[in-house]
């Protein structure tokens, strides 16, 4: 409903990252298939999740009598392991151990370097052709069939920058995570308490707002989200003002904001 709420067209989504079996974190999946199978859906669908996960969509199907008209492949999850789940020529998807009560899941979505950008008004005339245009964007200088050189720096200005953005849900402050998150452009962190509940932060394997800025600071992140925030809080403003400061550009988020990623 949230992701029809704001535009978010459903049938585009082809992976689905579960951190964790708790239920906030994943009671809505099966909805949402349903609701792409009574959409129309009929291309794969891939989840990554923990391992218990698949018998539980499945047997919520089966039950319910839904019989999709689109596979789904599960891969399984254990919450100890740092490794690259899914890539493809534009991005890697990574997956690292998070610390909570239960095994979970932390995610890492990383761009892959892009091309140099071409100068159009620069290659007029050089006799550079289409073959020629992958070297040059790799930074590859190119000998053309006269035996004149291309050389890169002259035609192409420096790729555009290549965003990340880490996903930490529910977890206790735990530095062993910033290895795998460091330098992200964007860092989701949980920030369930503020620090005068750290005691309670610490017993449910959850964060402060301090803690998380800690981590966004140690990690060298870019930008800190925090979210995840308990009930007890009327509102966000308290986290976000302990977070900066120790770490400035932080934001507080809610449903529906845009972020801008730029540096």
């Amino acid at each position: 409903m949230q992701l029809r709420k704001f535009g978010i067209k459903i049938q585009r989504l082809n992976h689905i990252l579960i951190s964790h079996l708790h239920g906030d974190h994943f009671f809505g999946l099966v909805g949402l298939i349903s609701t792409m199978h009574l959409l129309g859906r009929n291309k794969r669908l891939t989840i990554y999740g923990p391992a218990q996960l698949e018998s539980i969509v499945r047997s919520q199907l089966e039950i319910g009598h839904q019989k999709l008209a689109f596979d789904i492949t599960f891969v399984p999850l254990f919450g100890n392991e740092n490794k690259v789940l899914f890539e493809d020529r534009l991005i890697e998807i990574s997956t690292f151990p998070l610390n909570h009560r239960i095994p979970t899941n932390g995610f890492l979505i990383r761009e892959k370097t892009k091309g140099r950008r071409l100068l159009n008004e620069e290659l007029k005339g050089t006799g550079v052709t289409l073959e020629h245009l992958p070297k040059l964007k790799k930074g590859i200088d190119v000998k053309l069939e006269d035996g004149n050189m291309i050389y890169f720096e002259d035609v192409t200005l420096p790729p555009k920058p290549s965003y990340s953005y880490a996903y930490c849900s529910d977890t206790a402050y735990h530095e062993s995570i910033c290895e795998y998150i460091s330098g992200s452009t964007v860092l989701y962190h949980e920030a369930t308490f503020t620090s005068e509940n750290e005691e309670r932060a610490s017993a449910t394997f959850h964060s402060t707002a301090k803690q998380a800025a800690l981590i966004a600071k140690k990690a060298k992140v870019n930008k800190l989200l925090l979210g995840h925030f308990s009930a007890r809080y009327e509102h966000e403003a308290q986290h976000r003002e302990e977070a900066a400061a120790v770490f400035e550009n932080v934001i507080a988020v809610t449903d529906g904001l845009t972020i801008d990623l730029s540096f």
